[in-house]
Order: structure tokens, then sequence, then C-alpha cells
């Protein structure tokens, strides 16, 4: 059992040192049929009927485009039940009831290099697209769309900083098991016609630059090089990240792709690796489950459908002396409050921390201007607080509250513990 008194950093060091658990076998699992950006879907399957291992058993639909529904075991298929996921909605979601076989479907068979080197940009888009690769970082945009640009892309970066408090999924990812990760950067560059590849990290990591160091002499033939950026937050942003691997600055609100760069999740690139090569869809995935209400805080490798209540059982439960317990899914900077630890893991589930309630009494601003010092996007909170409270929708677009990237640091480095990130979510809200 750790220590009841560690820091925030302890906590990220301890899940970059141990080893990843193993859980890819719960009995039931959860396949989710609807999400954030999906709300109606097509099964093909009913009850009763036995599925294999990336089979799809139906499709969900985002509007502009459309996703197959894949099994992440082989089993019956049960009852449709409603479910917390990560993103804090309330999904509909198909249980499985697990055999253990593992059985594959049919189609899944490796294909050889000679056939891959050929693929067009068409091709890769193709896959990517049929087996549901998303953006596994927490965006769940459709990655097809983003290889799909027309635009020449001169650099593809893999977003590799982690830079959120206690989360260590990434980390464990890259060091555990990296040649996934290099060889979906390289089928992107290949699919763009990238004639570079960066893999930016925090210089700070050094046992992760030594790792990619080394698996990066096996792939010589490749433009691809390692951008050791400084160790502070938010430098995992994404236009933080541009402009300080790259040199490319990318205005808010603008596409990426416009100027010749196109970003990927560290998670994403290995998903892009299993489909092309193994033409599987995303069926497991490293999990970072921490906190000081928790016993055992570790990283694990998680079937997609897993329940988190699983895991904080494997975790050997909550402290004793935790009398209020928060559970936010993903970090807690840029995380989401769940109302219970009843949640489903999805492709997109990077973690849920399971901290202690502590209560602050909030104060009147007064005006010390720490979150407009601190504001990565430059806005100015307050002053979007103040429009929200008066509901001025023309105030909040002239401060241009869409610009918040929401990191959460105008409400942590707030003297008045006023939940300055809140308001400005509701800014956003407002302006629809």
């Amino acid at each position: 059992m750790i220590s009841r008194a560690k820091k925030v950093s302890d906590y990220k060091e301890l899940n970059t040192t141990l080893p990843v658990t193993r859980y890819v076998d719960p009995e039931t699992i959860y396949i989710n049929l609807t999400n954030n950006r999906c709300k109606t879907y097509e099964l093909n399957v009913e009850k009763g009927d036995y599925i294999r291992v990336a089979q799809i058993i139906g499709e969900r639909s985002g509007g502009f485009f459309k996703q197959p529904i894949y099994s992440t075991v082989s089993g019956t298929v049960g009852e449709t039940v409603k479910k917390h996921d990560g993103t804090g909605v309330e999904a509909e979601f198909i249980t499985v009831k697990n055999d253990f076989k593992d059985e594959l479907c049919r189609n899944v068979v490796d294909r050889p290099d000679s056939v891959i080197d050929a693929f067009t940009q068409a091709d890769f888009v193709n896959i990517v697209k049929e087996k549901s690769i998303i953006g596994l970082g927490g965006s769940g945009f459709p990655t097809y769309i983003k290889l799909d640009t027309k635009e020449k892309i001169n650099t593809v970066v893999v977003n590799a900083v982690e830079c959120e408090p206690y989360l260590t999924s990434d980390y464990r990812l890259i060091k555990d098991t990296p040649e996934p990760v290099i060889k979906g950067l390289i089928y992107a560059m290949k699919a763009l016609n990238a004639p570079e590849g960066v893999i930016a990290i925090k210089k700070t990591k050094i046992p992760l630059i030594e790792v990619l160091e080394r698996e990066l002499k096996r792939f010589k033939e490749y433009n691809i090089r390692l951008a050791k950026l400084e160790d502070y937050y938010p430098q995992g942003w994404e236009i933080e990240t541009f402009k300080n691997a790259v040199g490319i600055t990318v205005p808010i609100g603008e596409l990426p792709m416009k100027y010749g760069i196109i970003g990927f999740n560290v998670s994403t690139c290995a998903a892009i690796y299993e489909a092309v090569k193994h033409n599987m869809p995303v069926v497991k995935r490293h999990f970072t489950i921490n906190g000081d209400a928790i016993n055992f805080p570790q990283n694990y490798r998680v079937r997609v459908g897993t329940n988190v209540r699983d895991l904080i059982k494997l975790s050997d439960g909550y402290v004793d002396d935790a009398k209020q317990i928060n559970f936010i899914s993903g970090g807690p900077m840029m995380g989401v409050s769940m109302p219970t630890d009843d949640i489903v893991i999805t492709p997109t589930t990077t973690s849920i921390l399971v901290l202690k309630s502590t209560d602050y009494k909030e104060e009147p601003c007064v005006r010390c201007a720490s979150c407009v010092y601190s504001c990565p996007a430059g806005l100015q909170p307050v002053q979007i607080m103040n429009a929200v409270k008066r509901n001025d929708k023309t105030a909040l677009a002239n401060l241009e509250a869409k610009n918040c990237i929401e990191c959460g640091l105008c409400a942590y480095v707030c003297t008045s513990k006023i939940h300055v990130t809140d308001y400005v979510r509701q800014g956003k809200q407002l302006l629809g």
C-alpha cells in the first residue's frame, strides 16, 4: 500500500515505474453504441447471438460520418443498457458475456509489408475508416478525416507530452511497446507523403527518450526525430506542441493542415498500426487509475468495454479515511467530473482519478489578474465570467470565449478559489 501523504508528482512517478497490469478478461463487456459524437446507431445482432473479436455488430452515426461498431471479445450478446462513458455522457451499451476464448473474426489477417508499401493515401484512409480509428487521446475525432486531407503535409507530429498530473498511460505504452507507435507514425507519413516525422516529448522523460532513441535506430531510412520540450503545463496543448516542436505557430481556430503540419496522439498512432498491419480495430488500450483515494494506483492494459469498478477492486479498493470521493475521467486539469465509478472504458477513455473530496471556500475576486497572466490562449477569464453572469452573448463573442481550451489554469491559480473555468465553459455553451 502506498503512503497516504504522497504528492501528485509521487503518484505520477509511481505509475511510470510500476509494470503494467494486464486485465483483459472481465466476465461482462460493455460495447458503446452511442457516444458524444454519435447519437444514433443500428445493430445487426440480437440477444443470444454468438460474436467474435473484431466482428462488426452494428454502425453508429455522427451525422457527417459513420462508424462500424466492433466487438472486443468473443461471447454471447446480452441486453442493451445505459451507463456513463468517460466523457460524462450516459450512453447506450450492448453487453457481451465473455467466453474467454478470444476467437477472432475470420477477416483478421495480417497484411504483408510488401502490400502495405504499395498502399496509396486512399488505401490508408479506407482501412482507418473501416476500423473506426479515432483520436484516442480523448478527442474521439475520426482519424480517417485527418488522413484524407488534400493539403500538403510536411511534418507529422506524435504528441507524447502527456503533461497532465497523475496520467502516465502514454508513458507506459511507449516504454513497453514503442514499435507500434513508431510504425503507426510511419504509416501516417506514408499516407500523407510527409517527408518528416517528429515525436514531441518532455526532455525530463529521460527513460522514454532512451527507449525511443534506441528504437529509432531500427528505422534510419525514415526522417524521424525527437523534439525534447520543456516541462510545463500546458505543453501538451496541440498549438503549444507544434510551436515548440516544429517552430510553427498555428492561430487558434485554424486547422494545422493549412500550415503543413498534422498531429496524432501516441495511442492513436499505435491504433493506426494495428489497423493497417493486423486489420484490427481498437480492442485493448492502456489505462491509468490514480489518486489519493485508491489504495494501489497503477496502469492497466484493459479490454475496451471494461467497467472501472472492476479495476478499482483490482487496485485494492478505496482508502479507509476517504469520507467523500471525487471521480474524474481524464486529468485533474481538463478532465470531466463523474457522478459515479460505474464508468465503462471506451476507446477514448484514458484514465480515471479517484480523489478525496476537498472543500474550498470561494471568495470574491480580488482582481489580481493571475488568471489573465496564466491563460495560454491570451483570454480574460474573469471578464468572461462576468459576461456569463449577465448572460451577455455579445460581450462573450468580443472576449473570444470560444478560444478557451479549458486547460483549467485560471481556476488553478485563482487566489479566491473561484471555479473560473466552469464559467468560461458556460460562456462557450451560451455562444453555441
